[in-house]
């Protein structure tokens, strides 16, 4: 059953008081903080090389909730953190995904993509474990990601 099939802790989850991101402080793992977000990236490497999310910093759930000028700065955030992906993984393309259902605050997964990835053909499973070699190379991709950011 999805978070919203309870009615009353769908209505919790979705106010700045029941966010388990604002409750929280914010998210974990963050890297950089943004014109109007946060960029986060764990110490797992994720589904591919260079997965990495922005959230709001404020909450808001939709992006129809935004201001205008509040959902220009957020789009310029975006942006920049694709460029950034981009210029540090060598991705051939940047998927994007909004979803929200499991954590009801605004945020964007980014993912890039590489010939021959796992999901090549296919849509991204980020439950499915990692190769080895993704793995081993996560610390040192997070700091690119971190400065090619700067340049930004």
């Amino acid at each position: 059953m999805s978070r919203w099939g309870d009615p009353e802790e769908w209505a919790r989850l979705v106010t700045s008081e029941g966010c388990p991101i604002c409750t929280g402080g914010g998210p974990t793992h963050i890297i950089a903080e943004l014109e109007v977000s946060w960029l986060t990236m764990g110490d797992d490497p994720g589904p591919l090389p260079g997965s990495c999310a922005l959230f709001l910093r404020r909450h808001a759930v939709e992006l129809h909730e935004l201001e205008p000028d509040e959902g220009c700065a957020y789009m310029r955030d975006i942006q920049r953190v694709s460029r950034a992906v981009k210029e540090a993984t060598g991705a051939v393309k940047m998927n994007y995904e909004i979803h929200g259902n499991t954590i009801p605050h605004l945020h964007t997964h980014f993912f890039p993509r590489y010939p021959g990835d796992a999901f090549e053909g296919r849509p991204i499973d980020p439950r499915q474990p990692p190769h080895t070699t993704v793995i081993t190379g996560h610390a040192a991709l997070k700091r690119r990601i971190i400065s090619a950011l700067q340049g930004y």
